[in-house]
């Protein structure tokens, strides 16, 4: 119970980062400068509350360059993000973003070896079917924002499949602090010219509480999967759409139409889905009494 209530907790932090940002980026602040910020500040947090200056372990790195490129991916995915939510609603980002378990499980098999079945296959396209539902290409609907929302979730899992690929020769601190550093070390000689300075004290205090809502809500999520496993918890960041709803309704009047709705419950089915069956393989897999037979359940 007290994983679940972390995951929440953390789902409802980037709630706010993400009615934050797009308040900002409507107030007229350029989104490659609120997602520098994001990051800036985050660094001074992950520094403090992994006491850095006791945790040599969060300096180490196997490898420099994954490390960096990595980062890289968290920021692509976040710039992408804040630019969508200048014309997207906030549950529309959200439901787009929901469909990265489906490409992460497409993209594994080329790229980690870690091939799907015909099953999750189908859960994956209906994924996409979701997607369709909510972008509606063709019929005048899509636009810039949905491509920003989609490329966002496409770095989004290629930030995943390298954390998945990284994580058995880095240091779990080492994974969180440069793909928070990276961004900001890189982006830095562009900031002077992407900066928008908030006009009102107000902005400044939003401006600054992305990090914070960005660096706990990981920090959250850190603990919760400490206490229970990830198939345990898979379906309840879902959630976080009550909170997207609820916010883009309080904050900016907005509600999502039922396209909107119907392409999420379909993304979130797939998903949940998919959750399901990798956690039925895993059990397969231990109870095999041979190599062949565990082969052969990674297949079905």
């Amino acid at each position: 119970m007290s994983a679940i209530l972390l995951v929440f907790g953390a789902g409802l932090l980037f709630s706010f980062l993400d009615t934050s940002a797009k308040y900002l980026v409507l107030s007229g602040m350029a989104a490659p400068f609120v997602s520098w910020m994001r990051f800036a500040v985050h660094v001074v947090l992950v520094l403090i509350l992994f006491r850095s200056w006791n945790n040599p372990a969060m300096f180490k790195v196997g490898s420099l360059p994954r490390q960096i490129l990595r980062g890289m991916f968290l920021f692509g995915s976040t710039i992408f993000n804040f630019a969508a939510l200048r014309s997207l609603q906030l549950a529309e980002t959200m439901s787009i973003y929901f469909f990265a378990p489906m490409v992460i499980t497409a993209l594994a098999g080329p790229l980690l070896g870690e091939w799907a079945g015909w099953r999750r296959w189908m859960a994956v396209i209906a994924g996409f079917v979701g997607v369709l539902v909510i972008t509606r290409p063709g019929v005048g609907v899509f636009e810039i924002g949905h491509v920003y929302a989609i490329c966002s979730t496409l770095c989004y899992c290629s930030y995943v499949i390298m954390t998945r690929h990284m994580a058995a020769s880095e240091t779990a601190e080492s994974l969180i602090f440069y793909s928070a550093l990276a961004p900001v070390v890189l982006m830095s000689p562009v900031v002077p010219y992407t900066a928008s300075l908030p006009a009102e004290p107000f902005h400044w205090v939003i401006l600054i509480s992305l990090g914070f809502f960005g660096g706990f809500g990981h920090w959250l999520l850190i603990k919760a999967y400490r206490q229970a496993t990830a198939t345990a918890l898979a379906p309840y960041p879902y959630l976080q759409m009550v909170w997207m709803i609820g916010l883009g309704y309080l904050v900016f009047g907005q509600l999502p139409d039922g396209w909107t709705l119907g392409g999420a419950a379909i993304i979130v089915a797939s998903g949940l889905y998919i959750v399901h069956r990798e956690h039925r393989l895993r059990l397969a897999s231990r109870t095999a009494p041979n190599t062949e037979n565990a082969e052969l359940a990674k297949k079905l």
